[in-house]
């Protein structure tokens, strides 16, 4: 298969030649910055819409994470435009954080269609280092659509393990690899290296439950499923969460 698919992978490069020579130059990373948070607009009220029952189950237990102030505290890692917002129960304090300051005025406006949470502050960073947020000030850290983009997933962990309390709780959503015998894997090994360039460092082979089943979590709660999305590429997903 390693042939077929660097033949293939040589073809997309061609045909994405424009993208990959602004990449060169320095344009392309500036040009995504400002038209992903758009696209990930659309995106997300498809996403939602399909994904609503799975997101409803994966948040039905939040509050039973709520810390010693009585309201929950609640990190959005790589909070993006905010398509989770309306998930989250009455009262919920949420803090967010991204690595692109674009998105912030999306952001804005879905807090003004979801008055039901207090919102506390958006700050840019990244998810290696969440310096900005103190040691075991969370209840819970939220991370949908991020795990796939970020450096170091590794680092990311140690980060999430290192801002929540004892006690609380690492929610996750993802899409991963397929399973490595089917086509949808060949054709995600195919697309990777131009699709984490067009979609500003997303890739669609990680293997991410492997990082979640190895961070230093007192209990995993792991699910694989099917994702009834459009598409297929994207499929392939795990959703859970964890308790430090």
């Amino acid at each position: 298969m390693a042939l077929p698919i660097f033949i293939l992978r040589l073809a997309v490069c061609i045909l994405a030649f424009p993208v990959y020579l602004l990449n060169f130059l320095g344009v392309w990373n500036w040009m995504c910055k400002i038209w992903l948070p758009y696209f990930l607009a659309r995106f997300s009220v498809m996403y939602n819409k399909e994904m609503a029952s799975e997101k409803r189950e994966l948040f039905s237990n939040l509050q039973e994470f709520v810390g010693p102030s009585g309201k929950l505290s609640l990190l959005e890692l790589g909070c993006g435009t905010e398509s989770n917002f309306k998930f989250y129960p009455p009262g919920c304090r949420v803090t967010c954080i991204d690595p692109n300051p674009n998105f912030e005025k999306f952001l804005i406006q879905s807090i003004a269609e979801n008055q039901h949470l207090q919102f506390e502050r958006f700050a840019v960073g990244v998810g290696e280092d969440m310096h900005q947020v103190a040691d075991g000030s969370m209840d819970v850290v939220v991370c949908t659509l991020v795990l796939c983009s970020v450096e170091n997933q590794e680092r990311t962990l140690q980060e999430v393990c290192r801002v929540l309390r004892p006690g609380g709780a690492f929610y996750f959503m993802e899409h991963v690899a397929a399973e490595r015998s089917t086509w949808n894997y060949f054709w995600q090994q195919v697309l990777d290296p131009s699709w984490y360039l067009l979609f500003d460092g997303y890739n669609l082979t990680r293997e991410s439950w492997k990082a979640l089943e190895t961070a230093s979590f007192s209990k995993l709660k792991l699910q694989h499923l099917q994702a009834p999305l459009s598409w297929e590429l994207l499929r392939p997903h795990i959703y859970g969460y964890a308790v430090k």
